[in-house]
């Protein structure tokens, strides 16, 4: 197997110390490690990111990960992710997180994030 470039490990890092039913946005996670940006984290989760929990790294709208939506929507109930039922009209009446009640800014209660911000 061959060694995960630095910079995506250090994303990995950060997934994996987002507690149980909060998340964080692809551009919170470039801000924490203060580098890359919303793109770059987005590539190293699409190539690296089925290890850890990745549906806890979300687009800052709320929306689901197209073509993920039912395996992301499966994790957050069980995890109890606040969301937002789709109004009436909306396609496949698929739920957004609830992003102000859902994301986490990485301080206390969920985890040390601090130890990967190096």
């Amino acid at each position: 197997m061959e060694e995960l470039p630095e910079y995506a490990e250090r994303v990995l890092d950060v997934t994996e110390q987002i507690p149980p039913g909060r998340v964080m946005t692809y551009g919170d996670i470039a801000e924490w490690l203060g580098e890359g940006g919303p793109r770059q984290v987005g590539r190293i989760m699409a190539l690296y990111g089925g290890a850890v929990p990745w549906w806890r790294v979300v687009r800052s709208d709320g929306t689901l990960l197209p073509g993920h939506e039912l395996d992301a929507l499966g994790n957050y109930r069980a995890e109890g992710t606040p969301l937002r039922e789709a109004p009436p009209g909306a396609e496949g009446h698929v739920p957004r997180l609830d992003m102000k009640r859902a994301r986490w800014d990485g301080g206390g209660g969920g985890g040390a994030v601090d130890d990967a911000h190096i």
